[in-house]
C-alpha cells in the first residue's frame, strides 16, 4: 500500500522585518523559492519587508 502523497502546496508565515510580531500567512508551490514581499505593516504604518518561515502549530 502507497503512502499519503505530500500536498503540491504549503502554508507558510511571512513575517515582517521590522520586529512587530506581525505577519501574514498564504500559500505558495512546495517546490518554489522562499517568498519574500513587501506588504503594510500596521504596527508601524509603513510598507516592510516581508519573509518566509515555517508555519508553526498553535
Amino acid at each position: 500500500m502507497a503512502g499519503k502523497a505530500k500536498a503540491r502546496t504549503i502554508i507558510v508565515r511571512l513575517i515582517s522585518t521590522a520586529q512587530t510580531g506581525f505577519f501574514y500567512t498564504t500559500q505558495r508551490p512546495r517546490q518554489g523559492p522562499k517568498l519574500a514581499a513587501v506588504k503594510y505593516d500596521p504596527k508601524v504604518k509603513a510598507r516592510v519587508l516581508f519573509v518566509e518561515s515555517k508555519k508553526t502549530k498553535k
